[in-house]
C-alpha cells in the first residue's frame, strides 16, 4: 500500500490503489445483519384458524342420484339403466325447468374414465349442476 510521506519527491502521482478496508467493514456489517435476520424469516406467523364441521346437504326433490359401480354400470335413482336409456333420461332431465342437480356416487375402484364420461354426457345435455357424493365416515382410510 502507498502511504503519504512528508518527503518531497516524485510523489505527485495519484494514488492508484483502492482502499479495501471500508468495503470489508461494510461487508462484515451486512453479513452480521443477514445472520441475525435469517432465522426470523423462516418462522411462520401463528394464526388461530377457525374450526368448522360440515353437515349433510339437504337435498331438494329436483335432483337425480347417479351411482356408478366398479364395473361401470350406471344406476339412475337406484334403477340400473343401459346407455340408450341413460341418454334418453339425460335429455328429458335437460329440458326440465328448473334444472335438476346431478349427484354422482362412484365406488372407490370405479375407473375415472367412466365417471368423466357420465359427467360429459350430462353436460352435453345441458345439466351443469353436478355434485359428487362422498362418505364422510371413510375419510380417515
Amino acid at each position: 500500500m502507498a502511504f503519504a510521506s512528508l518527503e518531497s519527491g516524485d510523489d505527485d502521482a495519484p494514488l492508484t490503489e483502492i482502499n479495501m478496508v471500508p468495503l470489508i467493514d461494510v461487508m462484515l456489517v451486512l453479513l452480521i445483519i443477514f445472520i441475525v435476520t435469517a432465522p426470523l424469516l423462516t418462522h411462520a406467523v401463528k394464526v388461530d384458524l377457525p374450526k368448522a364441521a360440515s353437515s349433510a346437504n339437504q337435498t331438494r326433490p329436483d335432483n337425480v342420484q347417479l351411482a356408478i359401480d366398479a364395473a361401470g354400470q350406471v344406476f339412475w335413482n337406484g334403477e340400473a339403466v343401459d346407455a340408450s336409456a341413460f341418454n334418453a333420461r339425460l335429455q328429458a332431465a335437460g329440458i326440465q325447468q328448473p334444472q335438476p342437480e346431478i349427484h354422482i356416487r362412484a365406488e372407490r375402484v370405479t375407473p375415472y374414465e367412466k365417471v368423466a364420461q357420465v359427467m360429459s354426457d350430462a353436460a352435453r345435455n345441458g345439466l351443469n349442476r353436478i355434485a359428487f357424493v362422498t362418505d364422510p365416515s371413510a375419510a380417515g382410510r
